[in-house]
């Protein structure tokens, strides 16, 4: 949940000294973590906590906020040099801050506490009463944002009396089993025309043009989220509504191992297909829809009519024509449908793992 901050100016330089303090503890913590090999929250605390608190002028919340922070960041990747950037969100709690009714929070800064008008809409007003895990503080295009994460109602998964077979692919970002095709051909015009920009923009080589190009990347990112929200939200109402389960393929490698033609690489690697997979199994489990997760392996080969499996089954990107029985489709319809006849036998979809960085690199967290 997304809350907009309304500080007047003094409130909004108190922020951002704030946040630029918290990032710098959090840079130095880093720094002692990885040099001494001390990963885990209790020992770092012990190692750090009295530093923060006196050369960083942080809360004794702040501090221990900070620790968690960089601890948690070393749970995946322990090779590399975590760092944060100025501007990396800051983490709240219940102990440092506290929501004053719908139009106000109060939030502890290095000048102490400050109360601080909010913006909310009727989504963010509606949930604004439940549980709030965590809080963080972010600073986006010079607006400062609270994003809280709250604890949403799960309901009770409904058994399902059939599966809808979800194929994501490189022409369509998604295509289900009743044959619905989402979001082919709008996202590929746009990414085209974002391609033709940057190129314009990095064979400029400005200063100019380098600020422009940070801040297309954003617009790329945002368009990404924002159509793989609009995707999931679909996919899962259909399931929902027609009291089905969803499959999807495992994705794991899909980046690296799915051979595509050198026309389709840049849309095939840049879209972020896990991205749409997290974004249907959380929606998914709010709705109570189940999501299994299935192989991938032949689904475009195998003839849905006859079951023969052949790598000449799939004439092109688009089409599928069997050659034993002379069945013919779209090629990521068939796709859906081999996935749809998976599913029964594939246990309920887990968490994908996350991957950590390379040997000797340093991270940077924003």
């Amino acid at each position: 949940m997304m809350v907009k901050l309304t500080p007047d100016p003094e409130q909004y330089q108190s922020l951002l000294e704030t946040l630029e303090r918290f990032n710098e503890a959090c840079n130095h913590a880093s720094n002692i973590a990885f040099n001494t090999g001390t990963f885990g929250q209790y020992y770092l605390h012990h190692a750090v906590y009295g530093y923060l608190r006196e050369h960083f002028g942080l809360s004794a919340q702040m501090a221990i906020r900070a620790i968690a922070k960089v601890s948690e960041s070393y749970k995946t990747d322990r090779k590399a040099l975590h760092l944060f950037k100025p501007h990396s969100a800051m983490v709240y709690d219940q102990r440092i801050l506290a929501w004053k009714g719908l139009d106000k929070v109060s939030l502890l800064t290095l000048d102490g506490r400050q109360i601080i008008p909010i913006r909310i809409g009727a989504y963010q007003e509606a949930r604004i009463d439940r549980n709030v895990r965590q809080t963080d503080l972010i600073l986006r295009r010079g607006i400062f944002y609270l994003a809280a994460v709250i604890d949403a109602p799960e309901s009770t998964p409904d058994d399902p009396t059939g599966t809808l077979g979800v194929d994501l692919g490189v022409i369509n970002l998604a295509v289900d089993s009743d044959g619905e095709f989402y979001s082919g051909e709008a996202v590929d015009n746009i990414r085209e025309k974002m391609d033709t920009l940057k190129a314009d923009l990095q064979s400029c080589g400005t200063k100019s043009a380098k600020r422009h190009l940070k801040k297309l990347k954003g617009r790329e990112s945002r368009f990404r989220h924002s159509t793989n929200h609009i995707v999931s939200k679909r996919l899962v109402a259909k399931a929902k509504d027609t009291h089905r389960q969803i499959a999807l393929e495992e994705l794991k490698g899909i980046g690296d191992s799915t051979v595509v033609r050198h026309s389709q690489r840049r849309r095939h690697k840049s879209w972020a297909f896990n991205q749409l997979r997290q974004f249907v199994t959380y929606k998914a489990k709010i709705a109570g829809v189940l999501v299994q997760l299935v192989d991938p392996r032949n689904t475009s080969r195998t003839c849905p009519e006859c079951g023969f499996v052949s790598k000449s089954n799939r004439k092109s990107q688009s089409l599928f024509s069997c050659q034993q029985c002379g069945f013919a489709s779209n090629a990521d319809l068939v796709g859906a449908t081999n996935i749809s006849r998976k599913a029964p036998v594939n246990e309920p979809i887990v968490s994908p793992a996350l991957v950590g960085a390379g040997q000797g690199q340093a991270v940077c967290f924003s």
